[in-house]
């Protein structure tokens, strides 16, 4: 059993994009030139689907159930970047992230996490694909233009 003082090594990355596909990208304000979408920790015994409505709330403040949260059926398994192993336990190297997309109508105002983010901008798909630092985060954004190719 892991330590509560430790993060569970299952997380959530949630793809934020308007009905135009323009997506939402994040700051870190823990690293310099981080941009990522809203990604987090599973927490207790909560589900991906639980802890993607919880992240995207204490991240931009929007309120899921007023969208369409889609679970993307994607996972993927990488090892943890070693400037955030301390916050697992010590033989914890690798962490399972589950895919979600948020569609909203259109581009709104996010109210940051100041802890977690410091900036937010709304990019084309290209850009956002050329400014995350995750592999992982690339592959959700591929999807969006999977999503956008079927709309077409």
């Amino acid at each position: 059993m892991i330590n509560k003082l430790y993060k569970i090594p299952i997380s959530i990355l949630v793809v934020i994009y308007s009905k135009q596909f323009s997506t939402l990208l994040l700051h870190r304000a823990d690293k310099k030139n981080y941009w990522q979408s809203v990604t987090g920790s599973i927490e207790g015994i909560e589900s991906p689907n639980e802890a993607a409505k919880r992240e995207v709330l204490e991240e931009t403040g929007i309120k899921v159930d007023m969208h369409s949260l889609q679970d993307w059926k994607l996972n993927h398994q990488y090892q943890i970047y070693p400037h955030w192993r301390h916050r697992y336990a010590p033989n914890i190297m690798h962490n399972t992230e589950h895919i979600f997309g948020l569609e909203l109508s259109e581009e709104i105002s996010i109210k940051l996490s100041p802890s977690e983010h410091t900036d937010f901008e709304w990019v084309n798909i290209d850009d956002a694909k050329k400014r995350v630092f995750s592999w992982t985060n690339v592959i959700a954004l591929e999807k969006l233009y999977e999503i956008k190719r079927l709309r077409s």
